[in-house]
């Protein structure tokens, strides 16, 4: 691991703050999140916001997937979207851009293949960086996968930052559009990180297919649905689950093909078994049985997923309010974190959470103008 240093610009304090962006694959909207850090074990939380994307933007989102078509103008409507979001949490915050040391700007993935060494999320750095005044740090996957990791993912070292003080081992889940488990042992680098399967994309896709709703809100349709357990089997009959970690996944890796024949309301009760079975698989990867599991991102907000959840798993399921992190925004923070880890050289990825090689820093630096 490279020798860990203090980033540049610190306050008295040797914290400096930082700017958190997300646009998750569940293609909900922007998560915009303040922290103070110094890129090591300190962090403290700041003001945060969540934007919805408009239906316009949503779609043209969907039409780039997979790489899809022409991206440019697509690529430039996101970016000054995130610039527009940028200026509201600042007047939120009350802070100017003078105050921020960096951006961390993940764009948006659409496609992710690194078996191909082939990673792709959109978002112009430069643009940000004209548009908000502040420095920016994008395109944080690509060094990982040129280096043979799996580009994903990448939260894991922030959640380790914020898991210091707590028992462990620990299992962290992230159900975005993809879900995503990190154990945390006791060392520094003892982390272990992969995708477990799909998280809320399925769902998604087969609700705003079949109702025009984006999202089953609050397990409604899942709740009065009937599991098809035979297809529930063959769609856990896929290779990935097989693979050792870590491994990562592509938002379209799975479909809901297999499941087009079921009413609206199995559907969804049938994918969310999906998702929750998935995960629960994942623990059979862990290094030592873990003594908690915590959830965050979109998934957490459903409460049939939550009790699938907490019936297939070996140990207490909670939200991570339960430790007092902010769930809504933990992405968003996690890449302001890794934005002042890459000014200062430090890894965002190691062996144990993506499969790269060597520890190793990473992302694209854009100077404001």
């Amino acid at each position: 691991m490279a020798a860990e240093k203090m980033v540049s610009n610190p306050s008295n304090d040797g914290l400096s703050w930082a700017l958190g962006l997300m646009s998750g694959t569940s293609l909900d909207g922007i998560d915009a999140a303040l922290i103070r850090s110094d890129g090591l074990t300190r962090v403290e939380s700041g003001p945060f916001l969540s934007l919805p994307y408009d239906g316009e933007l949503r779609r043209q989102l969907r039409s780039v997937l997979g790489g899809q078509g022409p991206v440019e103008a697509v690529e430039r409507a996101l970016t000054l979207r995130h610039a527009e979001v940028v200026d509201s949490l600042l007047k939120t915050a009350g802070l100017s851009p003078r105050d921020i040391r960096v951006i961390g700007f993940h764009g948006h993935t659409i496609l992710h293949r690194p078996e191909e060494r082939r990673t792709w999320q959109i978002g112009d750095g430069s643009l940000l960086a004209s548009e908000t005044g502040i420095d920016v740090v994008s395109d944080m996957r690509s060094r990982d996968v040129s280096l043979g990791g799996e580009g994903a993912p990448l939260v894991p070292l922030y959640q380790a930052a914020l898991a210091a003080a707590l028992p462990r081992p620990l299992a962290v889940v992230n159900i975005g559009g993809v879900a995503n488990v990190t154990w945390i042992g006791e060392g520094r680098d003892s982390v272990l990180a992969f995708d477990t399967g799909p998280g809320n994309a399925l769902i998604n896709d087969w609700v705003e297919a079949h109702s025009g709703e984006p999202l089953d809100r609050d397990g409604a349709l899942a709740r009065a649905g009937v599991v098809d357990e035979g297809l529930l089997e063959d769609l856990l009959n896929n290779a990935y689950f097989d693979r050792q970690p870590p491994k990562s996944l592509d938002r379209d890796d799975f479909s809901t093909a297999p499941v087009k024949a079921l009413s609206l309301e199995d559907g969804a009760a049938t994918l969310t078994a999906f998702t929750a079975a998935s995960i629960a698989r994942s623990a059979g990867y862990f290094p030592q049985p873990v003594g908690r599991w915590l959830i965050t991102g979109g998934g957490r907000h459903n409460p049939v997923l939550m009790a699938a959840l907490a019936a297939r798993l070996q140990a207490p399921v909670d939200p991570v309010e339960a430790v007092g992190w902010q769930g809504d925004v933990l992405e968003a923070q996690a890449f302001g974190y890794l934005a002042l880890r890459s000014l200062a050289g430090l890894p965002l990825t190691l062996p144990g959470t993506t499969g790269v090689r060597e520890a190793a820093s990473g992302g694209r630096h854009h100077i404001a103008a």
